[in-house]
């Protein structure tokens, strides 16, 4: 064998090392909780609500001052069906997830977690905790559903690991910010398999 292929091989070797090193040396995602949110959270909630690279899909604009974070959370978080603070092993909120009744069978589920925790596979694992318990909490229920907007490709991503089915794009179909949007419709249902 020449001193190049030795070489070649040698590198070949490091770089499998180094792949099954790093592989192994990855952190899996942050372990997480669900709770219901409290008044008392309002602190925490407002380091997502006032962000604009959070809200930027949602429904509703940044918030601007406590107290109408305060209202949101007395009006609409505290009588909610079934909302939950998505929390770190300190218990503290990083964002919120949110299953909302459709119709007698159908709920639709939807999240926000603070930018600083994007991309650490906290959001997925939060999906997953509520897609495992829904349907024993609400046996009723028939579908899960998601509608993202068609350029929330990270949120799309999150879904799809956690073995929701894309089933399309529904055109025109929500008036956003002043835009009308496309959104994508993903479903999942009790005889499905999580990823």
């Amino acid at each position: 064998m020449s001193q190049k292929e030795i070489n070649q091989e040698n590198s070949m070797e490091m770089d499998s090392q180094s792949m099954i090193k790093s592989a192994v040396n990855s952190s899996p995602p942050e372990k997480i909780h669900l709770r219901p949110m409290t008044l008392s959270d309002i602190d925490d909630f407002m380091v997502w609500a006032t962000d604009s690279n959070v809200t930027r899909f949602c429904t509703w604009e940044p918030y601007t001052s406590r107290e109408s974070a305060i209202a949101f959370i007395n009006d609409v978080v505290l009588p909610h069906p079934w909302l939950r603070a998505i929390c770190l092993d300190n218990d503290r909120p990083i964002g919120s997830i949110s299953v909302t009744p459709v119709d007698k069978i159908r709920g639709e589920i939807g999240y926000v977690i603070g930018s600083k925790y994007w991309g650490k596979g906290i959001a997925t694992e939060a999906v997953r905790l509520v897609a495992e318990e829904i349907f024993k909490e609400k046996p009723e229920m028939e579908r899960l559903e998601a509608l993202v907007d068609v350029d929330n490709v990270g949120s799309q991503k999150v879904l799809e690991k956690v073995g929701f089915v894309k089933e399309g794009v529904m055109r025109n179909f929500m008036y956003l910010k002043g835009n009308i949007r496309d959104m994508v419709m993903f479903s999942l249902l009790p005889s499905d398999s999580l990823h």
